[in-house]
């Protein structure tokens, strides 16, 4: 019998969703969080393992392993961005500088709601609950696999808000559906001087201005322009004052890819860009990249549940695709490198479309959407264990 979302369960994921709006905490500082989530837990008469992950990660645990009973496993991300938050809700953030811009408060929510739903439910077998830590920065997932989060583990369902779809459309696909992520610092050393005597000096600013125009090159012209990728430069940092030629430069940025093949093609033309530069304007130039991530591909066999699931909550005129592969990250990858494992996106599109777009200040849901995230999750993981029971 499909769970129900009833008003009641309602409001208290949304209660739940702006209590963690008001508190937002960086990947590995979810403390508040943490200790919010544990509280719910309890009520709900849960058991959990904390401090997974750095400190802040959770497991929950429902049901049992009862001789050969499967176990599956869903997971939240909780950790909030380094933005300014300028939606002018009555529950907007309370911490200068920091906003849950891209609906980790609502994926925590949705989770509990669905805790909350298969407590009651009969399962065949063990639902594991993942309330991780850093997504948005430092690989949370890996470090909760580290902790050995996934131990009895057999398949993993994660759902991710999603504004570009309106509310009571879940995303299914099978296979690729989010990028490569590999970012990645370039750090550049000339040699200082003055404004007016350029000749006497190696100018990092113009370096990393050369370096930036390259990077464009790789993907515009040498990648196969019917495999997507990206090379986007976010942070320049050089100089001190306008009349002194800057002896360092710093660049942060990120490469997105959606082939391996491509990936590589991008990352090894990225050196050959740095070496150039290097010797054409005699700069010392090092690149370094950090917090890779694989891309998200999901399972045929789980992806096929996810899919069985979405029907049953939203109806076929409901479950879409997504189209073309993201080119986001996300580090739910590292769970599918272990076990079979699918990410749906649920629709959260605000009927007055204000609300500004993920990982921007505006940005916000309409969190009608929980209550779909709440019973898509308790019925994936509760019809995923008796399949899996049947297949055995």
């Amino acid at each position: 019998m499909l769970p129900n979302a009833d008003n009641t369960l309602f409001a208290w994921m949304c209660d739940i969703r702006r209590s963690l709006h008001r508190l937002p905490e960086l990947a590995y500082h979810e403390h508040q969080t943490s200790a919010l989530i544990a509280r719910e837990l309890d009520n709900l008469g849960i058991p959990y393992q904390q401090g997974l992950a750095g400190g802040t990660g959770i497991r929950a645990e429902i049901g049992s392993e009862k001789g050969n009973a499967p176990c599956v496993a869903l997971r939240a991300d909780m950790d909030a961005l380094p933005i300014v938050e300028e939606t002018g809700l009555p529950f907007s953030s309370g911490r200068p500088g920091l906003m849950h811009a891209c609906g980790h408060d609502g994926h925590v929510a949705m989770l509990l709601g669905a805790a909350k739903l298969l407590r009651d439910m009969e399962l065949a077998g063990k639902v594991v609950l993942f309330f991780q830590p850093a997504e948005e920065s430092g690989n949370g997932a890996a470090a909760m696999i580290a902790d050995q989060a996934l131990s009895g583990v057999e398949m993993i369902f994660s759902a991710h808000i999603d504004t570009h779809y309106p509310v009571g459309q879940i995303t299914v696909d099978e296979g690729l559906i989010c990028s490569f992520t590999d970012p990645f610092t370039i750090t550049i050393h000339g040699s200082g001087g003055h404004a007016a005597r350029p000749h006497e000096a190696v100018d990092s600013v113009v370096v990393a201005c050369n370096l930036v125009m390259n990077m464009q090159t790789l993907v515009s012209r040498q990648i196969n322009p019917n495999q997507p990728a990206v090379v986007t430069v976010g942070r320049i940092e050089a100089g001190t004052v306008h009349n002194v030629i800057a002896e360092h430069a710093i660049l942060e940025g990120t490469v997105r890819s959606a082939h391996r093949e491509t990936r590589e093609r991008v990352l090894q033309g990225l050196e050959r860009v740095i070496l150039g530069a290097a010797d054409m304007c005699n700069a010392e130039i090092k690149l370094k990249f950090f917090d890779s991530l694989p891309a998200v591909v999901n399972d045929v066999w789980a992806t096929s549940l996810a899919r069985k699931a979405a029907l049953a909550v939203v109806g076929q005129e409901g479950v879409c695709s997504q189209g073309q592969p993201s080119l986001g990250g996300e580090d739910f990858s590292f769970y599918q490198q272990q076990v079979p494992g699918c990410m749906v996106r649920i629709g959260g599109c605000r009927q007055d479309r204000t609300a500004g777009p993920a990982h921007s200040a505006r940005f916000d849901f309409d969190e009608e959407l929980l209550r779909y995230g709440a019973v898509w999750f308790a019925e994936v993981a509760s019809s995923s264990l008796e399949n899996m029971i049947y297949s055995r």
